[in-house]
């Protein structure tokens, strides 16, 4: 039995990898100019022609990179925040560590642009003070924390935090139109620089978040078999912590604030492949990959010539499967 269940969990991960790779493939070939999968692959290999390796190479391949790196970013961040919180409605962006990051960042671009390189270090700041004001208002001497508290915290810092994100705009409204984009979750004009310059802390971050699964489980098992393990909570908490706030922050410094997929996407893994971490967080990986490659896709094509960012896609299908979550009582 037990090789059969670990056949299976490998056969859903072999699957979900494939389906990545297919959609990559789709996505790259979806614009103003079409490409079939052949003409893809032949590009992809070397073969294809000038006209069409400028298209995929500058243009096409990098922000189908771009978004498959951030959407991994922010499903692992998501799963990570969901076993600290032990709450399967928590989200970088639902309890303000998105926002938290995006002031930092958003300070630099319209105040201080001269510091544009200390934008990544900001954003992480940023959302690790959104984190530790969660947790403070969220703690109660008698029965310390709680889910439900946590969420209830977390929206009050979104809240916050979204006033500090208008009023910067309102003050520095002439310099706005460049931080437009950024600020709806755009990942249009992502070039191959943008990827090589995320994708070494991206892949430092996946790495961290793989050596936290044992932790991740063992928050899962509950607080006394924790103890009887000889665990230090408060320590788990903190290292899943400050992994899921780095995770989301560097996603934010890059692309600004795209919701829901840390909330769609651990959900949907769980209910795949089970709620062990070990299964789990892998193909949040994956799935959270492929699920913002498609929402760019659709986000650049549906409406074409006009662009919808792919953080406005995201709103549109995520605010109502929080509402769904929330019906079957995830709250």
């Amino acid at each position: 039995m037990a090789k059969n269940f670990k056949k299976k969990e490998a056969t859903i991960l072999g699957i979900a990898l494939m389906l990545l790779l297919v959609s990559i493939i789709i996505a790259v070939g979806i614009g103003s100019v079409q490409f079939t999968p052949s003409q893809t692959w032949q590009t992809l290999i070397g073969s294809g022609k000038d006209a069409d390796n400028t298209i995929l190479w500058d243009i096409r391949i990098p922000r189908v990179l771009m978004a498959l790196i951030i959407g991994a970013n922010l499903a692992a961040s998501g799963i990570l925040l969901q076993a600290v919180m032990n709450n399967p409605l928590a989200d970088p962006g639902l309890t303000g560590v998105s926002s938290g990051a995006a002031v930092t960042v958003l300070f630099i671009m319209l105040v201080a642009p001269e510091f544009s390189g200390f934008i990544p270090l900001a954003a992480i700041v940023g959302g690790g003070f959104a984190a530790v004001m969660v947790y403070a208002w969220a703690w109660k001497k008698e029965s310390g924390y709680t889910p439900i508290r946590i969420i209830l915290s977390g929206v009050a810092v979104n809240a916050v935090f979204g006033g500090v994100i208008g009023l910067l705009s309102i003050l520095y409204s002439d310099k706005l139109p460049a931080a437009l984009q950024w600020m709806n979750g755009s990942l249009s004009g992502k070039g191959m620089n943008d990827v090589l310059n995320i994708l070494p802390y991206s892949m430092a971050g996946w790495a961290m978040a793989l050596l936290c699964i044992r932790q991740a489980n063992i928050l899962r098992l509950g607080e006394q078999a924790a103890h009887n393990l000889g665990q230090n909570l408060n320590r788990v908490r903190f290292i899943l912590s400050f992994v899921a706030v780095f995770l989301a922050a560097i996603s934010v410094s890059k692309v600004g604030l795209v919701g829901f997929v840390g909330l769609i996407v651990p959900h949907m893994a769980r209910i795949i492949i089970g709620s062990n971490y070990k299964h789990s967080l892998p193909l949040s990986l994956m799935l959270g990959a492929m699920i913002l490659i498609i929402a760019d896709t659709a986000g650049r094509s549906l409406f074409s010539p006009l662009e919808i960012p792919a953080g406005i896609i995201m709103a549109m299908a995520g605010g109502p499967y929080f509402l769904y979550l929330m019906r079957k009582g995830g709250a």
